[in-house]
């Protein structure tokens, strides 16, 4: 498997990658990133400046993803965005060195890195603990994915 940044072939294959993890966690709908108006687009979305996608390929066959994007009303803040594997490529370490790449691009341009997600994604909120992001009680920001019920936050200096 091989991680990289993602190009504008990619695109079709990381939306069935996400809109199918999506599925399998009932967040196939509004409030999560289902909706997002630039998730045909990936591509697009992470070319501009202190943003960046990644992602997973074995063979030609997209895998999975990550993105980091800065959260525009808090200065110094980027998400941890759209990461998600297929279920073949999970617990393969894969994951790991994704949110590596993606926290160490991180630090180069950001203090704080802040996430999104749902409580019934255990496996995925125990990860996060592990690479040291502390849950909150509530969303640092309102944000489109109103139907998110985790969030955690990990400071990067």
């Amino acid at each position: 498997m091989v991680i990289r940044e993602i190009r504008e072939e990619d695109n079709k294959s990381i939306e069935r990658v996400i809109r199918q993890c999506l599925t399998e966690f009932g967040a196939n709908r509004e409030g999560f990133a289902w909706a997002d108006p630039e998730l045909s687009t990936l591509s697009n979305a992470y070319s501009k400046e202190s943003t960046k996608y990644w992602v997973v390929e074995n063979e030609g066959d997209i895998l999975g993803g990550c993105g980091i994007a800065p959260v525009k009303e808090l200065k110094g803040t980027c998400e941890l965005q759209k990461m998600y594997l297929l279920p073949e490529a999970r617990a393969l370490g894969v994951g790991q060195k994704l949110m590596d790449l993606s926290l160490d691009f991180a630090k180069e341009h950001y203090e704080l890195c802040y996430l999104e997600t749902l409580k019934s994604m255990v496996s995925a909120n125990k990860f996060y603990k592990k690479n040291g992001f502390k849950e909150l009680e509530e969303p640092l920001l309102k944000t489109e994915h109103f139907s998110c019920d985790a969030w955690y936050v990990k400071k990067l200096i």
